[in-house]
């Protein structure tokens, strides 16, 4: 009986530990399962984890940035006093293209923050600046309207074309806004615009208006639906801001940054522009070194809203150059 009873634990012991082996091998399987998932999640967060849209570039200044896409790097400047959000119609025609958008709203506009401080065309390059060197950007072009356009150009003069391989200026107010003793090709004077100072001042939706006015080619060439929308990204801005960049507008000369300028460099205008005259791109055109200027016929200010389809494809046949 003792024998038999051996027997029986011996066989009731080896079957305990085989599935205690069985148990632990299921375990172990289970762990490593577990492992490869967290692995395989933490490969796919890394891969498609959002984009920053905010970036620092001074204690308690965030700008707002949209970045789209993927392949080479282009920046765009948006004009006075809009933000980022005014090159919707560029984005797709860009990221479909195969290229990086990386659109920046200048401090005080738009989703960025809105500090009380300077607002002038060093600030604003400085801001652009920190923007690119956290993004670690190389060999991008970059592209400005308005006084986006006259704020890209002195990126590139200021900072020796950093991160930067190209420069495209949209109806540029540059090299200055308003007429000089010596530069008579802008369409105002330091009188009219500091007229505008004031009426920011006092009735800024009037300001709106009456710059709104002079925008397009004429008052059909952009639909309701569009004004309202571009009005809504105007009235973003702190008025603190668009005072002090309108003196900017009317107080800077940007004449010696032109010969600053060995990218090579695309400039569009409105020959009808009520804004900045096509005069003074073609001053540009002389100026900066290998430039080419292309004129729109069936635009005004808004030329890359008024005539996008013409704006995207020669944009694009540039940054394929």
């Amino acid at each position: 009986m003792d024998f038999k009873y051996k027997i029986v634990n011996l066989a009731a012991l080896a079957a305990l530990a085989i599935s205690i082996s069985a148990c632990s091998k299921k375990e172990e399987t289970k762990s490593e399962s577990t492992d490869t998932t967290v692995a395989t999640t933490t490969q796919t967060t890394g891969t498609t984890g959002a984009r920053k849209e905010y970036y620092e570039v001074a204690p308690n200044v965030k700008l707002h940035v949209t970045d789209l896409g993927d392949g080479p790097v282009v920046v765009l400047i948006p004009g006075y006093p809009l933000s980022d959000e005014s090159w919707e119609y560029q984005f797709h025609d860009l990221v479909k293209a195969g290229y990086r958008v990386v659109a920046i709203t200048m401090r005080g506009f738009g989703k960025s923050d809105k500090p009380y401080g300077s607002y002038n065309y060093d600030q604003f390059a400085t801001d652009i600046k920190s923007v690119l060197d956290q993004l670690d950007v190389k060999d991008a072009t970059i592209g400005g309207h308005s006084m986006g356009g006259a704020i890209a150009l002195h990126y590139v003069a200021k900072f020796n074309g950093a991160h930067i391989k190209k420069l495209a200026l949209f109806a540029a107010a540059a090299p200055c806004h308003t007429k000089k003793a010596d530069y008579p090709y802008p369409l105002f004077t330091k009188e009219q615009i500091s007229q505008w100072v004031d009426l920011n001042n006092t009735d800024r939706p009037a300001l709106l208006a009456a710059v709104g006015s002079q925008f397009t080619l004429n008052a059909t060439s952009v639909n309701a639906g569009i004004g309202g929308w571009l009005y809504g990204l105007e009235m973003q801005s702190s008025a603190y801001a668009m005072e002090q960049a309108l003196i900017s507008l009317r107080d800077e000369d940007l004449r010696d940054d032109l010969p600053k300028i060995k990218v090579p460099t695309l400039i569009f205008n409105a020959k009808q522009d009520r804004i900045v005259a096509f005069a003074l791109a073609e001053q540009m055109n002389k100026a900066i070194a290998g430039s080419r200027l292309v004129p729109f016929e069936k635009s005004g200010h808004a030329l890359f809203i008024e005539e996008k389809d013409k704006f995207n494809t020669e944009f694009i046949k540039f940054l394929k150059e």
